[in-house]
């Protein structure tokens, strides 16, 4: 397929950000200029009849999301909304070009296993990171206290204190971290990260966590099988290690979910059982206790506890797309409370059918494979459940991991939407008969569940912060 190339060269400027290290790719504007690609792409595929025009089960919600939040904002806050449209808009348009310009399990095949070798490199470089020597990292002089923006000076130092004797900088301020590949450095203490989108340890945990199922859909595969096999044992250990060298505790528990899901629906209980084992080394060696934590964990209460009176102020419209730091210094710490408070109780409704219907597609189609209607999806049956398992697993991380982390208007999250809607249109295009549907019992569960989610932060942060 034609869309695929400006498909891939998105997802690895996403996550491997070349741009900010090679100075001259600054210069141009990649990402834009590879929305355009992938834009032509699939209208040349729709011309040559390499792809058909159908929509995707979340491409009208995810429509009326944006719409939605575009209101929002040009309502609350018409000043500064372009810049907020434009950044949902990217999202969007990544679903967009996921999902309806990946119609084959081959190019799904390709594509994830970008995304799987984008995740290898980032948890790789954590992981370098981790065990990489500490040095000197100057501060930004124009961004104090912003801990994204430091870079190391070529000292080495064993505490901040030595940074700043010997060839410091006069009034400069220092951090002594990890320095490890790519320009990159620890942060707090030594939790390691990645650049640009997933700068934070927790979102480069996480990032971790939902990729580690793909691995586990290239393993399935009977072509090179040893190889593949030792493709998903070695992401695993990657993962993990990562996981644990973030200190990010709701790393481990995407991580936990995603192991959960993947040998609960295989063998039951007993799968459960051997995700807990697999995943006690993470949970004994990674996160983070003592002063430290509780004081992130308080930090947490109170962004929260601010989202639901923010949400009581607003119940309709919420305070405006992207104007939750206009009113408070933090972001939520929580995407369904982020949409609640920025889009009022409309935004969190249609950001959970989004997620709802991403997780349900994979379902629908192990279902569906069940009893294939057609002799394509007889012999592509492997590959379809492969992908669907992964996928299914992938969102009951991210469904734990956006928990605790402002995922709402995150690249990562849409791509993973994108592919849930690929692996529909690979299994569509070949099987008109299969159809994943929303209806009212769908929005009832959805419904219920937001209600649940306001309904327990706001009596838990009354009794946190009590």
């Amino acid at each position: 397929m034609l869309a695929i190339p400006g498909i891939i060269a998105i997802i690895i400027f996403i996550y491997a950000r070349p741009q900010e290290f090679f100075e001259h790719l600054r210069v141009v504007p990649w990402l834009y200029a590879f929305f355009a690609l992938a834009s032509f792409g699939i209208l040349l595929d729709l011309r040559v009849k390499n792809a058909r025009l159908f929509a995707t089960p979340q491409f009208t919600w995810v429509l009326t999301f944006l719409i939605w939040a575009a209101f929002t904002v040009l309502i609350r806050a018409p000043g500064g909304a372009f810049d907020h449209i434009l950044e949902l808009s990217i999202c969007v348009s990544l679903f967009l070009l996921i999902a309806h310009g990946v119609q084959s399990f081959r190019a799904l095949h390709v594509v994830a296993g970008v995304v799987l070798a984008m995740v290898l490199l980032v948890c790789g470089v954590g992981a370098h990171q981790g065990f990489a020597p500490t040095g000197c990292v100057i501060i930004d002089e124009s961004n104090p206290g912003d801990m994204a923006t430091g870079k190391p000076d070529g000292r080495p130092c064993i505490t901040p204190r030595s940074c700043y004797t010997g060839d410091s900088e006069p009034g400069a301020d220092y951090m002594c971290e990890h320095i490890g590949l790519l320009g990159t450095t620890s942060v707090g203490r030594g939790r390691v990260r990645y650049r640009g989108v997933l700068q934070d340890p927790n979102e480069l945990a996480l990032a971790g966590g939902a990729g580690l199922p793909l691995a586990f859909g290239f393993s399935q595969e009977k072509k090179g099988g040893f190889s593949r096999r030792f493709l998903g044992v070695l992401t695993f250990v990657l993962v993990l290690l990562c996981a644990a060298l973030t200190a990010s505790r709701g790393g481990q528990l995407v991580c936990l979910a995603v192991l959960a899901v993947y040998f609960g629906k295989r063998a039951g209980l007993g799968g459960i059982l051997i995700a807990s084992l697999l995943a006690a080394p993470l949970l004994i060696f990674g996160g983070r206790s003592g002063q430290e934590a509780d004081s992130s964990t308080l930090e947490r209460m109170g962004c929260w506890a601010e989202a639901i009176q923010m949400w009581r102020e607003h119940p309709i419209l919420g305070v405006g797309l992207g104007q939750f730091t206009e009113h408070h210094y933090m972001t939520a710490h929580n995407s369904y409370l982020l949409a609640l408070a920025e889009l009022g109780f409309p935004g969190i409704i249609l950001f959970g059918i989004i997620i709802y219907l991403s997780a349900k597609i994979p379902f629908a189609v192990l279902r569906h494979m069940s009893a294939p209607s057609s002799e394509y999806l007889r012999l592509g049956m492997p590959l379809a459940n492969a992908w669907a398992m992964a996928l299914l697993a992938a969102f009951a991380g991210l469904a734990v991991g956006i928990f605790f982390l402002s995922f709402t208007y995150h690249y990562v999250l849409w791509i993973y939407i994108g592919l849930s809607g690929a692996l529909y249109s690979a299994v569509h295009r070949h099987d008109s008969t299969f159809r994943v549907r929303f209806g009212w019992k769908d929005l009832t569960v959805v419904t219920i569940a937001s209600l649940a989610i306001i309904v327990f932060v706001f009596f838990y942060t009354r009794w946190k912060l009590a």
